[in-house]
């Protein structure tokens, strides 16, 4: 499950490394520049709206562990409906949120009218692009991992098509690399449709229909969605002020930090990817009512996300000059860089048991725990050093202010893991999911 992930998840990188191929090789580099700062902005909205994929993986595997096909029916449709509420009013507010993202930054005024350009036409995508995360989540639930890899194939792949044909045969600049960022995920959303009329019968959407309305229904949907929007808003606040506060001290320094920062963001694409198909199992997990299986699960991904971090910090450590001077030509900015690496190391560590354990909770469907443990993390860990770091202008504090924050969520949630491999036993009774999950009464000795 892991690996299907990881290779869906891997696929966006590359894609959006050559949209900036194509920009790169046109005669004003303008072009490039203002795609990379609406690019920018435009992660940062998706980025906090991806709670919607978050939000139904982990639900979504639940029901199916309750043998309970209306409730997986009804996450996706509440979740999807959400959705096209959220896209809709993206799109009615392209404008404003567009020109007052570029205010806030000091560029020349032919970067801003290119990144305007690509946003303008980029951002009519947005309605596809939440959509698909729900219908990933959905199939990830459900355990139907070549099917997301093949969802992320056709949409990188028509991406990365559709760029050549409107940025350098149709010379649309900007504007055709938001025109093919949008239309291939329209694509990608037809084709995850017509796999979703296969999945579902007519008869089971009328069944469900007037249930789609449930007040206590939506609202605990919108609270769970809600809990790891924040959490992922405070993710995303504490990168870009690292990132800012890197621009502060200096470009060499910027520079270094970048390039440290694309191996963090690396190994967060594989990270991501256990996390993916741990969300899944622990979902499944609970809804069968089995917590003796959590342990292992946790045992199995816990080694197999050090693994994964050890290795990329491992080869960054060895070899510092051979990867970052894959990087970068610039010898200014590669020959001082081994001394941030020990960070970069620790990083990895806390980051990749963290976000793994992110998608446990998630598959728990505790969103509150992950709202909480970044709140603290934030306060208690990153925002002090920050400070002390633009006091005294120093970038090995601002690592440290990094490191801080993902070691904190590491720790707050590695203590929390005990309570929740008993969930199911109360006061020697059996919780409702594992009732359900054993329907043929009168329960067993061993069962009661």
């Amino acid at each position: 499950m892991a690996i299907a992930n990881v290779l869906s998840n891997i696929m966006i990188p590359l894609a959006n490394l050559v949209s900036v191929i194509f920009l790169g090789h046109l005669e004003e580099i303008h072009h490039l520049a203002g795609v990379a700062l609406a690019g920018n902005l435009l992660n940062f909205l998706y980025f906090v709206l991806a709670f919607l994929r978050m939000g139904t993986t982990g639900v979504t595997a639940q029901a199916v562990g309750r043998n309970d096909r209306e409730g997986v029916l009804l996450v996706g449709l509440r979740n999807g409906l959400i959705a096209v509420v959220l896209g809709g009013a993206i799109v009615l507010l392209q404008y404003p949120l567009g020109y007052l993202g570029f205010a806030l930054l000091d560029v020349a005024p032919e970067v801003k009218a290119s990144g305007l350009s690509y946003f303008n036409t980029q951002i009519w995508g947005a309605p596809a692009i939440l959509l698909n995360f729900v219908l990933l989540g959905w199939f990830l639930g459900q355990e139907k991992n070549g099917l997301v890899v093949l969802l992320s194939v056709v949409g990188n792949a028509a991406n990365i098509a559709l760029d050549y044909l409107f940025i350098i045969h149709l010379g649309w600049e900007s504007m055709g690399a938001g025109v093919s960022y949008a239309t291939s995920q329209y694509l990608s959303l037809l084709v995850g449709l017509i796999f979703l009329c296969k999945e579902i019968q007519w008869q089971e959407l009328r069944e469900v229909a007037g249930k789609i309305w449930d007040t206590s229904a939506i609202r605990s949907t919108l609270t769970f969605n809600g809990n790891i929007f924040i959490s992922n808003l405070i993710l995303m606040f504490t990168s870009l002020m690292f990132n800012y506060q890197g621009a502060q001290m200096g470009t060499i320094i910027y520079a270094q930090n970048a390039l440290l920062l694309q191996i963090w963001n690396l190994n967060f694409y594989f990270v991501e990817g256990l996390g993916y198909g741990t969300e899944t199992l622990v979902g499944n997990f609970k809804g069968k009512g089995a917590s003796q299986q959590l342990v292992p699960l946790v045992g199995v991904s816990i080694l197999t996300a050090l693994l994964v971090g050890l290795s990329f910090s491992g080869v960054c450590w060895l070899f510092p000059d051979t990867v970052f001077g894959l990087l970068t030509n610039h010898t200014e900015v590669t020959e001082n860089i081994h001394i941030f690496v020990p960070w970069l190391l620790l990083a990895l560590i806390c980051s990749s048991i963290g976000y793994m354990l992110d998608g446990y909770f998630l598959g728990l469907a505790e969103g509150d725990t992950l709202r909480n443990v970044s709140l603290v993390a934030l306060a208690v860990g990153f925002l002090p050093a920050d400070v002390a770091a633009i006091k005294f202008e120093s970038n090995h504090i601002l690592w440290l202010a990094f490191l801080l924050f993902d070691a904190i969520r590491m720790v707050m949630l590695g203590v929390q893991l005990p309570r929740t491999f008993a969930r199911d036993v109360e006061d020697g009774s059996v919780s409702l999911p594992a009732i359900e999950a054993n329907r043929d009464f009168p329960l067993s000795i061993e069962e009661i």
